[in-house]
């Protein structure tokens, strides 16, 4: 019954495909392209060099490995053939015959986007948008179900919430973040210094 329901609403958008073709470009860029906005979102939010943005950026990182790896897992255990393997679909982009299930796009863009959102309300919405419309469109491009985003999108959502909870409520794992960040910046000063606040000294 369930996946009656799935095949239902993946053939409704991925026959958007046709019905509203002029989205076609979009969507292919969001589905293979727009995830490189998040690596360089996160590359920005690092170098604007605040101990906010290092610890969000660094909480976003450790919770995408965490949530990548366990999909991995996921999909070996769970395996699910994409749509374009056991169905007739509108294929907008090529794409390997591994496992659908969880995707690992929605699960990335996520996982990223509400790490974000948990230190930067207002930009993190944004982020959250744009993750919504990459889920959307890996199953308008037919390389996706609507149960293997969401699952994505929740896995995402919920290792995010439980990495930002564990380093603010563990002191041992605040101190490890803080270690890591510190030798780093050491590293990252000897190389580029950091311009004095000109604020500060008034």
């Amino acid at each position: 019954m369930l996946s009656n329901i799935d095949y239902d609403i993946f053939q409704m958008i991925n026959h958007l495909a046709a019905s509203a073709s002029v989205l076609n470009p979009l969507m292919k860029f969001l589905s293979k392209d727009a995830e490189y906005l998040f690596f360089v979102g996160v590359l920005i939010y690092w170098f604007i060099r605040t101990d906010r943005n290092r610890r969000m950026t660094f909480e976003a990182l450790v919770a995408a490995c965490i949530g990548l790896g366990l999909s991995g897992l996921i999909g070996h255990f769970l395996y699910r053939d994409r749509p374009f393997v056991t169905h007739t679909v509108i294929q907008l982009i090529a794409h390997p015959a591994n496992a659908s299930f969880p995707s690992d796009h929605a699960l990335g863009a996520f996982v990223i986007a509400s790490s974000i959102w948990l230190y930067r309300k207002k930009e993190g919405i944004l982020w959250i948008i744009l993750a919504g419309l990459i889920a959307v469109s890996r199953v308008w491009t037919g390389v996706h179900y609507p149960s293997d985003v969401i699952a994505g999108a929740v896995i995402g959502n919920l290792i995010a919430l439980i990495v930002h909870g564990a380093f603010k409520y563990s002191a041992r794992l605040r101190r490890i973040e803080t270690t890591m960040i510190h030798v780093y910046e050491k590293i990252e000063h000897k190389i580029w210094a950091k311009k004095p606040d000109m604020n500060s000294s008034q």
